[in-house]
């Protein structure tokens, strides 16, 4: 049988060039940048589509996230005997997990993660940008009291600067949990945030759908799809 090869289309072509000329940092996972998830960012990145186009979308890339989110947790050798009688050799997630989304838009991945990961434990934290300092400011938290002990998933769709990222890890440290046990899982992020991130955090994992251009004069994701919280939430 002859196998068929689909050529990339030039904007995944064209953003792979670009890619390749960031120099992704090691910490930096991509979603495989295929036809059909380009098809899917093409949606929601569009003006014109409805909310529920959106919503439905947008959930099917959170699904991947979190899944490829879930193939860098930490397995241990596990024994099980199966229907049959035989014995089977396989693996178990070696701690507990838990998500923590960034409020608000972090809070549209925690379905997703609830999908694949039974009676998982969420936890939420809001950041918000102080207008005297312009630094991402703390405040409020809600952490399962035994997080320290849990590998966390850190949810929010948009890394644009990295700042509220960055407090969001900043916080998860000062409440006992490494940054090497955080995962932190986005649909789209600009070089400029994924440099700072990494920059200063680079024992934690970033998992990502696309890597867009960059950021314009008003750090806006270019060329992004707005503002995913309002797309999201607002009819």
């Amino acid at each position: 049988m002859t196998s068929l090869t689909i050529p990339q289309s030039p904007a995944i072509q064209a953003t792979c060039a670009h890619i390749d000329d960031q120099k992704i940092p090691p910490s930096v996972f991509k979603l495989p940048q295929t036809a059909q998830l380009e098809a899917l960012y093409t949606i929601i990145r569009d003006k014109e589509t409805s909310r529920g186009d959106f919503l439905f979308y947008s959930d099917r890339i959170i699904r991947l996230l979190v899944e490829e989110g879930l193939n860098h947790l930490p397995v241990i050798s596990r024994v099980v005997e199966t229907p049959t009688g035989a014995t089977y050799h396989g693996v178990g997630f070696e701690g507990k997990i838990c998500g923590v989304s960034i409020l608000r838009a972090g809070e549209a991945m925690e379905a997703g993660l609830r999908e694949v990961c039974r009676s998982v434990r969420i936890g939420k934290i809001l950041i918000q940008r102080d207008e005297e300092t312009a630094q991402a400011k703390l405040f409020y938290s809600k952490f399962p009291s035994d997080i320290a002990k849990r590998y966390v998933l850190l949810l929010d769709p948009m890394l644009a600067t990295g700042g509220s990222a960055m407090k969001a890890v900043e916080v998860l440290m000062e409440h006992g949990v490494p940054a090497e046990r955080i995962i932190f899982i986005n649909l789209i992020a600009a070089p400029e945030g994924l440099s700072n991130f990494c920059s200063r955090y680079p024992t934690t994992k970033i998992i990502t759908g696309w890597i867009d251009e960059g950021l314009n004069e008003k750090s806006y994701i270019i060329p992004g799809l707005g503002d995913f919280g309002e797309r999201r939430y607002c009819l």
